[in-house]
């Protein structure tokens, strides 16, 4: 059976974008970093690394959906793209 061939995507640019609309739901919350870190059950620094500008840190599904609950979000607001 021949291979797929497999594609380069480069979606840092996404991975940005949730990172900034994580910190900007994060604060109008009034929330530190820390203290979502220990909401979701991860820690301060992989929060730290989602919200970094120029990282393209994962975050998984469950994370996210995570993060959206304790903010109170609908999930599609952090994955909404301002331009």
């Amino acid at each position: 059976m021949p291979r797929k061939a497999e594609a380069a995507f480069d979606n840092s640019e996404w991975y940005n974008l949730l990172g900034l609309n994580i910190s900007y739901y994060r604060r109008r919350a009034g929330l530190t970093q820390e203290q979502l870190a220990d909401l979701v059950g991860v820690s301060r620094q992989h929060i730290a690394m989602i919200e970094a500008p120029k990282t393209d840190k994962r975050c998984s599904l469950e994370l996210l959906f995570n993060v959206a609950k304790v903010l109170q979000v609908d999930p599609s607001a952090l994955l909404s793209f301002r331009e």
